[in-house]
């Protein structure tokens, strides 16, 4: 029980292999895998993706928690699901998109996620990025310049509605031009 009660007082909902390793302080994998196996098996941990497991139903999980957690490594929601949420673009968007220093699709239950990879000396420029809820999340300048810096020649269907002035000091100060 000494387990459940360490995964209880983290107050988390999504674990890596590794985050369990340290919060049990296990440092022998077939101990480690063995004990994931036993709470898989009676329910107290859910496997949601290779090496990610959750305390609740994915139903539960916010999109963008689950998104970060993936990635495990810093990321931010940006690009259409920015312009899209903001009404800069028409389409519909199936996955959230989220910029990191990896490019990688997955899905995971009835979520897509998208991540493009950015180089790290534009990855971690701040500029434009807020913290909201401990979910990093790309301003609309900052999701236009992003998505100007992946394609050029992108077509904004309501682009009046961006300050294209503030893009480009974005795109001034995370190096983009």
């Amino acid at each position: 029980m000494y387990r459940i009660n360490e995964l209880i007082k983290s107050g988390r909902k999504i674990y890596h292999t590794g985050d369990l390793a340290v919060l049990w302080n296990i440092s022998n994998k077939n101990t480690l895998y063995t004990t994931i196996k036993r709470y898989v098996d009676k329910g107290i941990l859910l496997p949601i993706y290779k090496g990610l497991y959750s305390t609740v139903p994915l139903s539960e999980l916010s999109p963008l928690e689950l998104g970060r957690a993936i990635i495990h490594g810093y990321t931010y929601l940006s690009t259409e699901s920015v312009l899209a949420q903001e009404g800069i673009i028409s389409q519909v968007t199936y996955a959230y998109t989220f910029i990191s220093n990896q490019s990688k699709k997955v899905e995971v239950g009835s979520f897509t996620f998208l991540f493009r990879k950015l180089k790290d000396k534009y990855l971690y420029n701040p500029a434009g990025i807020t913290n909201q809820s401990g979910n990093l999340i790309a301003s609309i300048e900052r999701a236009v310049a992003d998505m100007l810096y992946f394609n050029p020649k992108y077509h904004f269907d309501f682009a009046e509605a961006i300050d294209f002035d503030k893009v480009r000091q974005i795109q001034k100060a995370v190096g983009y031009k």
